[in-house]
C-alpha cells in the first residue's frame, strides 16, 4: 500500500487554552509548542500528532496521510488529478510547519483538506504524557483513526477507495451508511458516515492499557457534559471506548483493545448488527435516535453476539504463551 498510516490531524478552536488542558490532563498527550496562534501535541516519538490553530471556520482543518516512499506522492497525485481534483505541491515552509520532508495536498468534494506526506519527523526526546498513562498504540498503526461526516459516501468512494487505495474493511447501511477503511493492520484508520453533514465526526486514540481508558473516563465524568458516548464496545473493530466532547465541538474516542487484521487476506463485508455490542449510549442524541440504537444493542445481546473471547490482545497472548 502506498499510504501506510494516519500521520496527524489538524483542527481549529476558538480558544487554545481549552485544548491545552483537555489534550494533556484528560487525554494524556504532551504539549510541545505554542505560539503564533498554534499549539501542537505529541503521542509518541513523532514530532507532532495533533495540531490546533486558534481561528474561526470549520473545526476540521486537515488530515495527513503518510506514504511509504517519496515517489508515492507523485503517483497518488496523478491518480487524484484524473478525477478532476487539483493537487498542490506544498512549499518548504509548509513542510517544515507540518514536520515532514515532502507533501502534496488537495480537497475532496466536501471541502476536506487531505495532505499526503513523506517522512514525518521524529523527536530524540522521549514522549512525556500529560497524565500518567502506559502510552498510545501508534507505530506502524499510525495516530489512530479519523471519521468524517459526509454528504454522500458513494460519491467519495472513487477518491478514497479507488484513487488513494484505502481498502474497505466493512460497511453498514443501517441506521445510516458507514464505510470503514484500512491502510495497515488497524481495522480502520479512516471512515465516512453518510449523515448528510460535513466535517470531522471524531478521531480515535488507542491506549496501551484498558485502565488508561477507565481512568480517563473517570476524569471525563468530572467535567460537566463532557461524555458524548458512554463506555461501550464496537462490533466491527472490537474497541472498548468512550467518546468525549472536544473544545472544538466534534468528538474524540478514547479506546483500547482494537482489532488487528491481516490486510493481505481481509475480505470486505456488510454489517447489519449495529455499531456496538453494548454501551456507547449516545447522550447527545434525541430520545428517538437513542432508542433506535439502544434497540439494536439489545437485539445483538438477545442473539448472543459478542467479540471472540481472545482477540488480538498482545499482553494476553504473552501471558498464555508463558
Amino acid at each position: 500500500m502506498a499510504i501506510v498510516a494516519l500521520a496527524y490531524l489538524g483542527v481549529r478552536a476558538p480558544d487554545l487554552s481549552d485544548w491545552s488542558s483537555f489534550a494533556t490532563t484528560r487525554l494524556g498527550m504532551q504539549q510541545v509548542d505554542r505560539g503564533g496562534g498554534h499549539v501542537s501535541f505529541r503521542m509518541d516519538d513523532r514530532a507532532q500528532r495533533l495540531m490546533v490553530s486558534e481561528q474561526g471556520g470549520s473545526a476540521f482543518a486537515f488530515m495527513g496521510w503518510e506514504v511509504e516512499q517519496a515517489d508515492n506522492l507523485a503517483e497518488l497525485a496523478a491518480r487524484v488529478e484524473l478525477l478532476g481534483v487539483k493537487v498542490e505541491l506544498a512549499s518548504r515552509a509548509l513542510c517544515e510547519q507540518r514536520g515532514v520532508d515532502e507533501m502534496v495536498y488537495f480537497h475532496d468534494a466536501d471541502g476536506n483538506r487531505v495532505e499526503l506526506v513523506f517522512n514525518p519527523h521524529r523527536c530524540s526526546d522521549p514522549f512525556v504524557p500529560g497524565r500518567p498513562i502506559s502510552g498510545f498504540t501508534t507505530g506502524a498503526y499510525g495516530m489512530g483513526h479519523a471519521v468524517l461526516n459526509v454528504k454522500d459516501v458513494l460519491a467519495l468512494l472513487p477518491l478514497y477507495r479507488d484513487a488513494l487505495g484505502f481498502n474497505v474493511s466493512d460497511y453498514g447501511l443501517d441506521p445510516y451508511p458507514m464505510y470503514f477503511f484500512h491502510v495497515n493492520g488497524r481495522h480502520h484508520s479512516f471512515a465516512m458516515i453518510g449523515s448528510g453533514a460535513t466535517g470531522l465526526h471524531h478521531f480515535m486514540v488507542e491506549y496501551q492499557n484498558l485502565d488508561d481508558v477507565g481512568q480517563g473516563y473517570d476524569l471525563a465524568l468530572q467535567d460537566e457534559n463532557r461524555i458524548a458516548y458512554t463506555l461501550g464496545r464496537h462490533t466491527n473493530d472490537y474497541m472498548t471506548s468512550f467518546y468525549s466532547h472536544t473544545p472544538s465541538g466534534f468528538f474524540i474516542e478514547s479506546g483500547w483493545g482494537g482489532r488487528v487484521i491481516d490486510p493481505a487476506t481481509w475480505q470486505p463485508h456488510e454489517t447489519s448488527c449495529g455499531p456496538s455490542f453494548w454501551g456507547h449510549e449516545r447522550l447527545y442524541l434525541e430520545n428517538a435516535d437513542r432508542t433506535r440504537l439502544r434497540e439494536m444493542r439489545l437485539n445483538a445481546a438477545a442473539k448472543g453476539l459478542q467479540a471472540p473471547a481472545v482477540v488480538d490482545c498482545p499482553w494476553l497472548y504473552q501471558q498464555i504463551n508463558k
